[in-house]
């Protein structure tokens, strides 16, 4: 019945207790609750959700948990419910003994919000503790000669709760000697007191058995118990009295073990057994017991533990002096136990954010931070810094609480993480400090591009490489990391005389490795310009450029070709004639060739390979000119071949080689008088045929002789006029030179007549070949011989042909060879003799080459002439009237006109109106001739 009773109550005090457990906010982030003490694990405190304005769903997704400095956790999180419910037993006696409101504090994180609300929970208590005395019995000793009305202290029983549930009243069992009174001290705390009421006789009764009995106010009513044995001795009527009601000390919380803190001291004037005082704790805690010792003899006080101020700062001891008699006396010992900055801060990282993205805005949150000192005042405050030049700073929160937070952008590429060490330092004297270290990572963004190591770049190959060879390597570094730093390389679309760029280069993407996919040719092009473009993986990806030249090396891959002479498409050889008057050094024929190749491979070195006749003529070593060597002999062979071989000067160098036939006679009837004699026997049809080409040579060569007398009439008419109007009239100075001719110009005339004498290789038979005349060498006008009859200049004579004498055909002239300042050369230049120096640069190398084409072109061409105008060396009808001779190297000399001694600078000279140096040497050996 009595349990069934209990229960009820309890049942009732649980839901006074739930009612009263709703939340007040007394200020804006701050929520109190009330919970009665010894309720059931998982009891409902309070509805936490709707406090912090959440469903009960968004707690965990908010990441609402509770934070609290390292002690027991009381209170969790309902997650289903969103109530604050109880993590344990709760005893408000243990949490605040015997304090008047019992206030649990803690703080609850919204993580995603990094937001703190504090929450206040008091702690109401019920009743479920009884009264109990320190002591199962008391012994009390009395003299018997104690007068009525004496009181002696009896120790009072300790209830834990509070309020109505504490001590309420005392009760003594009924006797006849003693009654009960109850005093209060000045802090409210009841204790009893044994009074006498009537006198004591020990012969009587020298024992009385008491019982006292202790009550609280609660509801159920608990009590408490404890036995007084009343002993009764013989007379002793003094007791001890202590030299001071109260005794206070204040001590530091760092004395060591076995410190005497004071000794108090109590008399007694009676002697013997009866005046002899021991000392005792009246009244004392078990954790008191075990930190403070005192001397029962001498009454010293003496720690025996380390005490702690965080622990407990006042300490209330009851001592009691007690004589050999019957007599009791009591003193307070009061201790104040002073703060010493023993502890060091406490710094607990709550929240860490990492990694952080780069990039983030500032005053993005990086950590949450709690710091606790255990000491009071001074030596609690605490103050807190970051050490080292990091881009953060500390903002204080609620309740000591620091938010770490960015006060610059951070750069991944600068600094990828950042070892943080707060140090947290209190106020004491000396500071005490503690140091917390975490590492934050920084996450990549794609904020960089793709970086090459020069701004541009050029390379060299070799023509003729190999098909997929590796021509270069580019590389581009990103700063990010992962798929940011990840670099694609490619090639900007580009085409090269028509074809893409990418038939010819290809790169590899992903080690920037170009390969050549066609074998390059110097001779097409020399040099390509392409864009390499690096790009990375990011989202959106980046990308950078860079400009590749490779140019092309030029490879000794071309054989000299021989522009002159060149072979006859008909089968036969050509043949070049040499007078056999021509003195030593006379210029025979020149071989002209060039090389498509540039540089030095492109230098040609000419040399005679094969000579019919050794000794007889030379080659020049870079002109090609063919010589004479020595005078021609009477026992010299017509019929003189020679075999020319050119050769650049290449690595490894390569050659080609031309036959060269030369005649030597005086006239072309000496010539044909010659080739019929070194005919061999041939069939008769064969020599009707040669009988035939004989007769009609015969037939134009009287035509033509007869041409050139009336000529020659002509012009010495005319010059004999002139003389006489230049001595009447004081000379005709100002006549151009091109309306005249003289004996000079008739002999170069002749000279100058297509002397070519072409022999079948196969046949035994002789080929005479009168190509198109060739005015190139005369002193006529180009505009008079454009596709006219050569007879046509008669037309124009004034002069009778009877009065020209006629005057035999003069040895070759050997004076209008090229002095020693007119030798090719680079430019013009002089060149030294033909042992002297190549042309020492490309440019200079390839202009002449494209000068002795065009030379050689305009010479080979049958049906022009070679001049064009003065000065231009046959290059204005092609390049234009304004590229002069002025503006380019003079090459002329390098070009042979067939059939003739003259070169293109000699024709050039004779066409600007300026007679040949060697002219009038000719007329004097003519004259020697006629006299002989």
């Amino acid at each position: 019945m009595a349990a069934q009773r209990n229960r009820s109550d309890r049942s009732t005090m649980l839901l006074l207790c739930l009612f009263l457990g709703i939340p007040w906010n007394t200020q804006a982030q701050q929520i109190r609750y009330s919970v009665p003490e010894e309720l059931q694990k998982g009891s409902f405190v309070g509805n936490i959700s709707k406090d912090l304005g959440l469903e009960p769903q968004q707690l965990a997704g908010h990441g609402v948990r509770i934070v609290s400095r390292g002690r027991t956790q009381l209170f969790a999180l309902h997650p289903r419910s969103g109530s604050l419910v109880t993590a344990g037993r709760i005893d408000r006696e243990e949490l605040c003994a015997q304090s008047a409101r019992c206030l649990v504090s803690f703080n609850i994180l919204v993580e995603d919000r990094v937001k703190l609300f504090g929450v206040e929970i008091e702690v109401t208590d019920i009743n479920d503790n009884a009264p109990k005395f320190q002591a199962k019995n008391i012994d009390v000793k009395i003299n018997e000669n104690v007068a009525p009305g004496m009181r002696y202290p009896l120790p009072e029983a300790v209830d834990p709760d509070v309020g109505v549930n504490s001590l309420q009243s005392y009760q003594l069992s009924p006797n006849g000697h003693f009654s009960l009174a109850v005093q209060s001290r000045a802090n409210g705390v009841k204790y009893p007191e044994l009074v006498l009421e009537h006198p004591l006789d020990r012969e009587e009764e020298a024992l009385h058995h008491l019982v006292l009995t202790a009550s609280d106010g609660g509801d159920p009513l608990r009590s408490g118990t404890v036995h007084i044995s009343v002993t009764v001795f013989d007379a002793n009527d003094n007791a001890p009295v202590f030299s001071l009601p109260e005794y206070r000390v204040s001590v530091p919380e760092n004395l060591p073990v076995g410190t005497q803190l004071l000794t108090v001291t109590a008399t007694d004037r009676d002697e013997g057994a009866n005046g002899k005082v021991t000392y005792s704790f009246r009244k004392i805690s078990d954790t008191q017991t075990l930190q403070f010792q005192l001397n029962k003899d001498t009454g010293e006080l003496k720690i025996s533990e380390n005490l702690d101020y965080e622990e407990a700062g006042f300490y209330e001891l009851e001592i009691q002096a007690e004589d050999g008699g019957a007599y009791l006396a009591t003193a307070k010992v009061l201790i104040t136990v002073k703060d010493v900055n023993d502890n060091s801060p406490e710094v607990t990282v709550t929240s860490l954010f990492s990694p952080l993205m780069e990039g983030s805005p500032v005053g993005t949150v990086v950590a949450l931070l709690n710091v606790h000192d255990l000491d009071s005042g001074q030596n609690g405050q605490v103050t807190c810094s970051i050490l080292g030049d990091l881009p953060f700073k500390l903002e204080k929160s609620i309740d000591g609480y620091y938010r770490l937070v960015t006060q610059r952008a951070l750069d991944r590429e600068q600094t990828s993480s950042y070892n943080i060490t707060i140090m947290a330092t209190d106020g004491g004297n000396p500071s005490l400090s503690t140091e917390t270290h975490f590492t934050l990572q920084v996450a990549d963004i794609n904020d960089n591009p793709p970086t090459f190591s020069h701004i541009s770049y050029f390379t060299y190959i070799p023509e003729n490489n190999p098909r997929g060879s590796s021509i270069f390597s580019v590389t581009a570094l990103d700063p990010d990391s992962k798929e940011n730093a990840q670099v694609i390389y490619s090639l900007v679309e580009d085409t090269i005389q028509g074809i893409p760029l990418s038939s010819y280069i290809s790169i590899n993407s992903d080690t920037g490795v170009l390969y050549a996919l066609r074998s390059f040719d110097y001779e097409q092009f020399r040099d390509l310009q392409m864009w390499v473009i690096a790009t990375d993986s990011g989202n959106p990806p980046l990308s950078s450029n860079v400009s590749l030249n490779l140019f092309i090396l030029d490879q000794n891959d071309n054989v000299p070709e021989i522009l002159y002479p060149t072979l006859p498409t008909d089968g036969s050889t050509g043949v070049e004639l040499a007078p056999r008057s021509a003195e030593p050094g006379y210029l025979v024929t020149k071989v002209v060739a060039v090389d498509r190749d540039s540089g030095q491979n492109a230098w040609l070195s000419y040399r005679l390979l094969k000579a019919s006749e050794p000794g007889l003529f030379s080659v020049g070593l870079h002109t090609g000119e063919v010589h004479t060597a020595r005078a021609l002999l009477d026992r010299d062979a017509l019929k003189q071949s020679l075999v020319v071989a050119v050769q650049d000067h290449g690595q490894p160098p390569l050659s080609a080689t031309v036959t060269l036939t030369v005649a030597i006679a005086d006239s072309i009837p000496d010539v044909l008088a010659d080739l019929g004699s070194l005919e061999s026997p041939a069939s008769p049809g064969d020599s009707d045929l040669t009988l035939y080409l004989v007769v009609a040579v015969a037939v134009v060569s009287c035509v033509f002789l007869a041409f050139v007398i009336v000529l020659l009439a002509v012009r010495l008419r005319r010059w004999h006029t002139s003389r006489l109007l230049q001595a009447s009239a004081g000379g005709l100075a100002g006549l151009p030179a091109s309306h005249f001719v003289g004996v000079d110009g008739v002999q170069a005339f002749l000279q100058t007549y297509s002397h070519e004498v072409s022999l079948t290789a196969d046949s035994r038979k002789s080929h005479l070949i009168f190509p198109q005349p060739n005015y190139a060498d005369t002193l006529i006008s180009q505009e008079s011989c454009e596709k006219k009859d050569p007879l046509s200049l008669l037309d124009d004579s004034k002069f009778p042909v009877e009065d020209t004498p006629l005057v035999p055909q003069a040895p070759p002239n050997t004076d209008w060879r090229f002095s020693q300042a007119q030798r090719p050369g680079t430019s013009g230049s002089q060149n030294g003799d033909e042992t002297g120096t190549w042309p020492n640069n490309q440019f200079d190398t390839e202009m002449l080459q494209a000068m002795i084409l065009a030379s050689a072109s305009e010479a080979a061409d049958g049906s022009s002439t070679l001049g064009g105008g003065a000065g231009t060396m046959g290059l204005s009808a092609r390049y234009g009237p304004q590229f002069t001779l002025q503006h380019v190297p003079d090459y002329r000399q390098n070009v042979y006109i067939p059939g003739s001694n003259a070169t293109l600078t000699n024709a050039a000279g004779k066409r600007d109106g300026k007679a040949a140096a060697g002219g009038n040497g000719n007329k004097k050996k003519s004259g020697k001739k006629e006299k002989k």
